[in-house]
């Protein structure tokens, strides 16, 4: 019966020591939040998006057909909403592992409607996102060989598209 008030009483003064000792987040703390790798200053974004403008609009902009009273520029930029983000990523994880693959990250391409696009994209030009990853393989598996290496490829989900237009160079 002795030994047994010593063990409550070693619990009791554990879980004491534990509550005061033990590191707990500030209320109103801050958590900083480290710069993403590939992240590059507003006046590089700039620099980019002005070289844009000056080396590209020959080639680019000479496909979009303008009537005379259009007010349309040429696109420079695509935008989605945060939500729509986070859906799509959501969807294309689901969709990924249902075909068999491993999402590990998105790539964006440059597209354009074409002459058979809707009246208002006709000649557009677009960007769209794709998901990319590997093909999952068994944990059983004996041998695990790739002859493609670790390179990540498109993933067959649907792309997404249709973002807000961005008519003007950055910022």
């Amino acid at each position: 019966m002795k030994n047994l008030v010593y063990i409550i009483l070693g619990f009791v003064i554990g879980a004491a020591l534990t509550y005061y000792f033990c590191p707990r987040p500030l209320e109103g703390a801050v958590v900083e939040i480290d710069n993403p790798t590939g992240t590059i200053t507003i006046l590089e974004a700039t620099e980019l998006s002005a070289n844009w403008e000056k080396n590209n609009p020959k080639e680019i902009d000479s496909t979009i057909e303008l009537d005379d009273n259009s007010k349309r520029k040429p696109m420079r930029s695509v935008m989605w909403s945060l939500k729509n983000i986070e859906d799509y990523i959501a969807f294309a994880e689901k969709e990924s592992d249902s075909v068999g693959y491993t999402m590990t990250g998105l790539r964006v391409y440059l597209g354009n409607y074409g002459k058979n696009g809707k009246p208002s994209k006709k000649n557009r030009n677009t960007m769209f996102i794709v998901p990319t990853g590997h093909k999952k393989t068994d944990k059983a598996s004996s041998l695990n060989i790739s002859l493609r290496g670790d390179k990540d490829e498109d993933i067959p989900v649907d792309p997404l598209n249709d973002g807000g237009t961005g008519e003007t160079g950055y910022p």
